[in-house]
């Protein structure tokens, strides 16, 4: 948080940052965070899929991995640089919050109602791609703990349409509603944005949202 490109809330936070025994620091609620609320917008530099190819080659990608979501077929969200205090909110294969498209910014949510000194957690759920072997297991190990942790930050090999809708970092979404967000191959950090306060209830919101995704970078042949 002491980078240059760190730019803080304005608004008063329902988290802290706290090292966190799945990944680097974590952010953990200092109050009760109601199911359905809009907590911090992902902020990042809007680079193209094709810079973000460039910035992170296969060496780069070894080390870092989860900084990048997708706002559209053009446009990458680069929290790798810019970024402020969601970037540091973790993956969890039992999430409790989500990301969301809206109006080409990203939100992260409550799923659930969060206790204070929760952690935030999100699947970052990365989008696999047809050249994805073993290796891309290790490579995105998941280490969050959770019961049904699957083993990876990789999205599970077969997904349910309706999963779809909802955003996932780094890999646009196909739809035209509010969009959930997955994370892709780039560097992690939590990378998400500010937010405020939704009142809609989760069917309205996904209405009008869609999940995030996370771009999948190109491996060099």
């Amino acid at each position: 948080m002491t980078s240059p490109n760190f730019i803080p809330s304005t608004k008063p936070l329902p988290f802290e940052l706290h090292p966190s025994s799945i990944q680097g620091q974590g952010a953990f609620a200092i109050r009760r965070i109601r199911k359905g609320t809009r907590i911090i917008e992902y902020l990042g530099e809007r680079i193209t899929q094709a810079e973000a190819d460039v910035r992170y080659d296969d060496e780069s990608m070894a080390r870092h991995h989860t900084f990048l979501f997708n706002l559209d077929k053009r446009t990458v969200l680069d929290a790798g640089t810019i970024h402020n205090e969601a970037r540091y909110i973790n993956h969890s294969c039992a999430p409790n919050c989500e990301a969301l498209i809206e109006k080409g910014h990203i939100y992260i949510y409550a799923l659930t109602s969060i206790e204070p000194g929760e952690e935030l957690v999100y699947d970052y759920g990365y989008e696999r791609t047809e050249d994805m072997g073993p290796e891309a297991e290790a490579l995105y190990v998941c280490r969050c703990g959770a019961p049904n942790c699957r083993g990876t930050i990789l999205a599970p090999a077969k997904k349910a349409p309706a999963r779809k809708s909802s955003a996932k970092k780094a890999k646009t979404p196909s739809t035209s509603r509010k969009k959930s967000v997955s994370k892709s191959r780039g560097k992690k950090g939590a990378g998400a944005k500010k937010a405020a306060g939704k009142k809609s209830s989760a069917g309205t919101r996904k209405s009008t949202q869609r999940r995030a995704k996370s771009p999948s970078r190109k491996r060099a042949s």
